[in-house]
């Protein structure tokens, strides 16, 4: 009788990675090759199918379903991706379809943060653990929510956008819509470090930049603050205590017992974001319960799966059979 093995892969704006997994998720083969977007829809699918074939089932083994990590929104009911940011000229595709019919076996999508989620759930930082919630805060933020031991999507697919909370600033007297990601993204961090080195404010970081406001980036913002630059430590503060007020409307929301939050900008500030997210959170949550009751208490803590727990979760969506 053949082993059962399932194929995850990931399709990111720079990379399209996929891998062979036994019904473990134990990795059996992976490769990887470049998007290249810009040549068009037709072109990525191809490659996309070669990538899959590339690590398809050996003698002895039957793939039983595919996973593909894709970026959002996508709608789960009929495999469509919409619109996403990172994908040039994708409007409107029926990728599920279109895998379907080139690789014969069913094919399930997910939200690259959801699948994330997903992995981290099953084999990461989140094993053990019911109630689960994955942020990661990059050059965006995304969320995937894990609640009872399922993926919480919403109707077609498109819910779980924890990065897109709305909020409100108020600043110079004005009230101003915004979102969670809006404020504390990587690129929002960097845009805040160059509007006050323009208005006036003295800073290293704009030496770490090469002297160049061009090229402030968030890397640098962390860098400073951790010599004790104070626009440095007040932008990361800031980006924090929104971070943690964000955190503050999930944990009403859904009551997690873990969050799990990675992305390049959270790896690179640490405690630095950590500690005045924990202070929001503390300071607006609307009991402590829902973060420390009787001898339990709610940790927040880094993502343990690395690269890899895109195609981890695509797997794991195609063993679950995309539920």
């Amino acid at each position: 009788m053949a082993d059962t093995v399932y194929i995850g892969i990931d399709l990111g704006g720079t990379r399209i990675r996929a891998a062979r997994y036994t019904a473990n998720l134990e990795r059996l083969a992976r490769t990887e090759t470049l998007t290249l977007d810009e040549e068009g829809v037709e072109a990525v699918i191809g490659r996309i199918v070669a990538q899959a074939r590339e690590v398809w089932a050996r003698d002895g083994e039957q793939v039983a379903a595919v996973g593909v990590s894709a970026p959002g929104p996508i709608d789960l009911k009929t495999g469509v991706i919409t619109r996403p940011p990172n994908l040039a000229g994708w409007h409107d595709v029926p990728l599920k379809r279109r895998l379907e019919e080139a690789l014969g076996v069913p094919v399930y999508l997910g939200n690259d943060a959801n699948l994330a989620a997903l992995a981290e759930y099953e084999r990461g930082a989140g094993k053990g653990f019911q109630h689960v919630i994955y942020l990661t805060i990059s050059t965006g933020i995304g969320a995937g929510i894990i609640v009872d031991g399922v993926p919480i999507v919403g109707w077609r697919g498109f819910g779980a956008e924890g990065g897109h909370l709305a909020m409100v600033t108020y600043e110079c007297g004005q009230v101003r819509a915004t979102s969670l990601e809006k404020e504390a993204q990587g690129g929002a961090i960097a845009r805040q470090a160059q509007v006050a080195i323009v208005g006036g404010r003295d800073s290293a970081i704009l030496a770490l930049a090469g002297g160049d406001i061009r090229h402030v980036e968030t890397r640098h913002v962390v860098e400073a603050a951790r010599k004790g630059d104070s626009l440095g430590l007040e932008l990361l503060r800031r980006a924090g205590m929104m971070v943690g007020l964000g955190i503050v409307t999930l944990l009403h929301l859904f009551n997690p017992e873990i969050i799990i939050m990675g992305g390049g900008v959270a790896e690179g500030a640490g405690d630095l974001l950590l500690a005045p997210a924990w202070e929001a959170i503390k300071n607006n949550v609307l009991d402590e319960s829902y973060y420390h009751y009787a001898d339990w208490q709610l940790q927040i803590v880094p993502p343990i799966l690395g690269e890899d727990v895109s195609l981890i979760g695509a797997a794991a969506l195609a063993m679950r059979g995309g539920k």
